[in-house]
């Protein structure tokens, strides 16, 4: 028998995912890995840390899968994209992973599209940076913490860090590769890109690149120990968990939309030319002479989970304490409140928007008889409605025929059905649940032989398990709310950089 091993490293959890060689699912394992907030705008986690809860993940799904692992024939990460994790020149862990939803660079991007950066790296990289991208953060280490900017010896991305850990390799994949520092066109490194950042000099910290079905290493004795793999497992290259989610649901192929709602809002299509808008990362796809335009922002489902943290606390212990379900419980609240007419907006903006650093989330049009329920729909609207700001700027320029969606969203059948709603258009989802550890297990399938290539793999072991069509009386209802949503953000863009200077004022009072 034949099984392969996908990782997948999210922002709040780490998974192993065992599949076997048709795509059926043998074992699933999860540890939540600690963030640490030390700072407003600051979102980081230990890189230790993270490879010990990975590797007790692993174990734990060899053992749940029922099969030796000897059985596994190969292993690749994937993991959140952007952030950054370094080393050392000794290879050691340099500070804590920084995570994609950190935004302390936020005042560097806003510098740079001032002046001339944010048109330079568009024409050259196919992108305008962001606050998490690897490019912003390098600048802030540079300016806030020079000793540690002068100690870099690597600069690589969360699934490289894993990678490293089971292999001891060091490099990257195209797609990983692509997410501040290559042309846009020949899809290599660029020195002019790392110049335009002002990081001339650490060029030659960055990784090899190879294919994200390259071998790139084998479990080694010291990763055998700790994860229950066999010593000499082969390991692939992975890729950026945008793409690996794709990948994995079969939507990594011309004219098809891929919705990832996730932490993230993510919106990709692959292209077999560049084309570029500040709209979209125009970056690598899996293969050399694709590319992958990427239309994101970080105000997807994290805004629901931000909710229930928040205001649905006593459910949340009361779903730990019965092993029981935090979404079957407020399912009732939210089906009842989708019955009724409101007048409720949110904008999910509590960590990034498409609007750049200053946007804030917000109710509007709250009333007093609006209750739980009546704020989770609109979160989950508001959700929609973001991805459907970043699928319309896709859509400008690409020929769509498909959208398919995975993340969270996909598992409920009310949630997607409000996908198809707000988009107007079919959505699919397929049978696939753990789809971006499904799209490193491919590139590890392809990398042994097993596939020709991971989208060969794709092809032949995705199913579609529903199709979500459109209401057409709920579309044209959400239509209305999405314009008035769209108006309403546009009158508050000049406005939230007044809202954010209210966070260093003092409060005065009596002592």
């Amino acid at each position: 028998m034949s099984s392969l091993l996908g990782i997948d490293n999210g922002l709040t959890v780490t998974k192993a995912v065992i599949f076997d060689a048709d795509g059926s699912q043998l074992a699933v394992a999860r540890r939540r890995v600690p963030q640490s907030m030390p700072h407003p705008r600051w979102v980081e986690r230990d890189m230790l840390g993270l490879w010990q809860a990975t590797a007790e993940a692993i174990r734990e799904a060899i053992a749940l899968s029922g099969r030796p692992a000897s059985d596994i024939k190969a292993a690749a990460a994937t993991a959140h994209g952007d952030g950054l994790y370094l080393l050392d020149r000794n290879r050691r862990p340099l500070g804590p992973g920084i995570l994609s939803l950190d935004s302390r660079a936020g005042e560097i991007v806003d510098e740079w599209e001032k002046g001339s950066v944010f048109a330079e790296a568009l024409a050259l990289t196919g992108q305008v940076p962001h606050a998490s991208a690897p490019s912003a953060i390098l600048a802030w280490l540079r300016k806030h913490a020079p000793e540690d900017f002068s100690r870099i010896g690597h600069i690589i991305g969360c699934k490289d860090w894993l990678r490293f850990c089971l292999t001891g390799t060091v490099g990257t994949d195209l797609t990983e590769a692509s997410t501040s520092f290559t042309d846009v066109r020949t899809q290599a490194y660029a020195p002019e890109a790392m110049r335009i950042f002002g990081l001339g000099e650490l060029f030659a910290a960055l990784p090899l690149a190879t294919h994200s079905a390259d071998i790139v290493g084998y479990t080694t004795a010291d990763a055998a120990a700790l994860t229950g793999l066999v010593e000499g497992t082969p390991v692939a290259c992975g890729l950026h968990d945008v793409t690996a989610s794709a990948l994995g649901i079969g939507g990594h192929q011309d004219g098809v939309v891929s919705i990832v709602a996730g932490t993230y809002s993510i919106n990709e299509v692959v292209s077999t030319e560049p084309r570029t808008d500040p709209r979209w990362f125009c970056r690598n796809a899996i293969d050399l002479g694709r590319w992958n335009n990427m239309s994101i922002s970080p105000a997807s489902t994290a805004n629901y989970d931000w909710f229930l943290d928040t205001l649905c606390r006593a459910e949340q212990e009361e779903a730990k304490r019965t092993g029981g379900s935090i979404h079957e419980m407020l399912a009732a609240e939210i089906d009842s409140a989708l019955k009724k007419q409101s007048t409720l907006l949110f904008h999910p903006y509590l960590f990034g928007s498409p609007y750049g650093n200053a946007a804030s989330a917000s109710f509007v049009g709250l009333r007093g008889w609006h209750d739980r329920g009546d704020m989770l729909k609109a979160v989950l609207e508001g959700i929609a409605f973001n991805h459907r700001t970043h699928v319309e700027a896709l859509r400008d320029s690409f020929a769509v025929r498909e959208v398919r969606l995975t993340g969270g969203a996909s598992r409920n059948p009310a949630f997607a059905q409000m996908f198809a709603d707000v988009l107007g258009v079919p959505v699919i989802v397929t049978s696939t649940d753990e789809a971006a550890a499904y799209g490193a297990a491919l590139c590890a399938g392809a990398a042994v032989g097993l596939f020709a290539s991971p989208q060969e793999g794709a092809r032949a072991t995705c199913t579609v398990s529903r199709q979500y069509r459109p209401d057409p009386l709920r579309s044209a209802v959400l239509d209305e709310r999405y314009s008035i949503y769209g108006r309403v953000a546009e009158q508050l863009r000049p406005k939230w950089v007044e809202i954010e200077s209210l966070a260093g004022q003092e409060m005065g009072g009596a002592t």
